[in-house]
């Protein structure tokens, strides 16, 4: 059995790994050691076996009462994610997991990895009403960018509205990312009737990212400098 979170947004301490039916675990602070929920790791085992995977740690998290009908999210190829049989009690997380393949990730939710942020970027910069900004260099020299999308003037007497949508203040609210990738391509979508009534009334100015420093460093609110 090998556990590891040596990658893009990877959270775990492994305590113990003796006893695959109590696999002991902690998920690591933020840096200022305040806050923690995150968790996204790779277990690699044998298939057909059964792993209880425990985090020790869970009662002391920012937010203890989210683990109440949690469950965790895991895929084997990153990209579809399914549901592992999760339960709380007396301050530990148990998830379980019998594995389909060799290797398993495990994580908080569905990780939106700066991999896929990049490709993000890189896909709506080639529609015609997008321009990208750099906004500048985070601590760690990762670029912050704002997404502009305007298909210029009004139809009607109204002048446009700006709008403003910013995700991931807090790294760990991985789902506001998501939700932003599905606003994206529904706003460039020329068959998306919702879309193009939104563009017709409004500008809209979105950075899909706030701090892609604590994003990829596993944090759950915090910047590299433990700052929220």
């Amino acid at each position: 059995m090998h556990i590891t979170a040596n990658f893009d947004a990877g959270n775990i301490e492994v305590i113990n790994l003796e006893d695959k039916k109590n696999v002991q675990l902690a998920i690591r602070p933020d840096v200022g050691g305040e806050f923690f929920q995150w968790f996204n790791f790779r277990l690699t085992g044998q298939v057909g076996e059964q792993y209880v995977l425990n985090i020790l740690n869970a009662g002391d998290a920012a937010f203890p009462a989210g683990w109440e009908n949690y469950q965790a999210v895991a895929s084997y190829d990153r990209d579809y994610w399914f549901r592992l049989p999760t339960s709380y009690k007396d301050g530990k997380l148990t998830i379980t997991a019998e594995l389909e393949c060799e290797t398993i990730q495990i994580a908080f939710f569905a990780p939106y990895s700066d991999e896929r942020h990049q490709d993000l970027l890189a896909a709506v910069q080639m529609h015609p009403l997008v321009t990208l900004e750099h906004l500048g260099e985070t601590l760690d020299n990762r670029d912050l960018t704002l997404v502009k999308i305007s298909d210029g003037a009004s139809n009607n007497d109204a002048p446009k509205r700006n709008i403003w949508i910013t995700a991931r203040q807090h790294p760990g609210e991985t789902m506001a990312e998501w939700l932003v990738d599905g606003l994206l391509h529904s706003l460039l979508d020329g068959d998306n009737a919702t879309g193009k009534l939104l563009l017709d009334k409004a500008n809209f100015y979105i950075v899909p990212n706030m701090n892609p420093d604590g994003s990829v460093r596993g944090h759950l609110r915090t910047t590299q400098l433990g700052l929220t």
